[in-house]
């Protein structure tokens, strides 16, 4: 019989609705499949908080089953440092700040990896000092690395995050939208993602072409995050429902949007976008930062749906060569105390210009989402999964 796997800690929760939480759940999924490592939560796991299929969630159990003991033994140590004897996976963001495990444990492996996605580039002194006990540190995106290796932070690897090409892949509509044409938007709704922008080129496109349809995945754990797109005072401030939730239809009315040019999904588990995004006729995505490569545009992409990218930091990765999606290449500076170096102010008339292209020669959107979806077809989850593994193994 051949030895089991060895065991390796991801210290973020994994779940089927976050970026965070999708990263970890593919990576568990992807080294489960392979035998690479036994991979284990160091923070609670929820199963109704997990959207799996019959056979993953065969695999799942016995995940789900050891994180909770491993959990159990952390919260025993209640709110201190705690060194174990396996491989971990911390995930880092803003300032290099990681989250804690079960019962507020900050816990070091035999290694630590970092993995890092940040969009603030200013890192200080403790920032610095976060950085030493790792032995490596994997960055979500050429941007990272380039953010990191220039304040002196090392060894650093770019692993670019990954699409389920099982669910996210070129195929035929539903049809539900068939006499619109459908302009998708996703992410987290901050100023950072850009959906101030987005309203305001829907707005100004929609007056010319009174079919259009914005539809819109801008739900997020974390509302409060969406009054920072107040900072722009082109757009009324964002609204919100009386139980706290950020309310996408609301705000759009707000800025001239009318209801029936507007369709919000809400809370969409992953593995259920792929067949929403094939119904769009583009993606629009002037995001100001990316710390990874957007996984949202990536599915996009992937289903062979033309994207619009704002030609910034972590979207850089995903330009490629020519025609692979419509870059927004005037990008104005953003300023930020926390450091916004390589961040991009996406121009309106630019990305109006972009929509105009795809509603006039469909040919050639439709040339240009084969493209994408070309390339997306070799960024996988297992490709992500097997490029950390390997560093982990390689790490002291």
């Amino acid at each position: 019989m051949a030895d089991s796997p060895p065991l390796a800690i991801i210290d973020w929760g994994i779940n089927s609705y976050s970026g965070w939480g999708v990263n970890g759940l593919n990576l568990a999924l992807s080294w489960l499949r392979d035998g690479s490592f036994l991979p284990v939560c160091a923070s609670p796991m929820k199963a109704e908080h997990l959207d799996l299929s019959p056979l993953e969630w065969q695999r799942m159990a016995a995940v789900l089953r050891d994180s909770a003991d491993l959990c159990r033994q952390f919260e025993a140590y209640a709110d201190q440092d705690i060194t174990v004897s396996v491989p971990l996976l911390r995930g880092l963001g803003n300032g290099l700040n990681s989250g804690r495990a079960a019962g507020n444990t900050l816990v070091t492996g035999k290694p630590t990896v970092g993995v890092c996605y940040l969009e603030h580039t200013a890192l200080d002194a403790a920032a610095l000092e976060r950085a030493k006990p790792l032995a490596h540190i994997v960055a979500g995106s050429g941007f990272v690395q380039r953010v990191l290796e220039g304040a002196g932070i090392g060894p650093v690897t770019t692993v670019l995050q990954g699409i389920d090409p099982t669910h996210f892949h070129p195929g035929p509509r539903a049809g539900w939208f068939r006499d619109r044409f459908v302009i998708f938007s996703g992410g987290k709704p901050e100023f950072r993602k850009g959906q101030d922008l987005v309203l305001l080129a829907f707005r100004a496109f929609l007056q010319r072409h009174p079919e259009a349809l914005l539809l819109t995945a801008w739900h997020s754990p974390w509302p409060q995050f969406a009054r920072s797109l107040e900072t722009n005072p082109a757009v009324a401030p964002p609204r919100f429902k009386e139980d706290g939730r950020f309310d996408p239809a609301g705000w759009a009315a707000d800025n001239g949007i009318p209801a029936d040019s507007i369709v919000d999904l809400g809370h969409v588990p992953n593995a259920a976008m792929a067949r929403i995004l094939r119904e769009a006729d583009v993606g629009l995505f002037p995001n100001r930062c990316e710390g990874g490569t957007n996984l949202v545009a990536m599915e996009c992409m992937a289903c062979g749906v033309p994207a619009i990218l704002s030609a910034n930091t972590g979207h850089l990765d995903l330009l490629g060569g020519e025609g692979h999606c419509l870059p927004l290449r005037r990008q104005g500076p953003v300023s930020h105390p926390a450091g916004a170096e390589g961040w991009g102010e996406s121009d309106l008339e630019e990305m109006v210009e972009a929509l105009e292209h795809v509603w006039r020669d469909r040919a050639a959107a439709a040339a240009i989402g084969a493209a994408g979806a070309d390339l997306l077809a070799g960024l996988t989850w297992d490709r992500y999964a097997a490029g950390i593994a390997a560093i982990l193994r390689q790490s002291p």
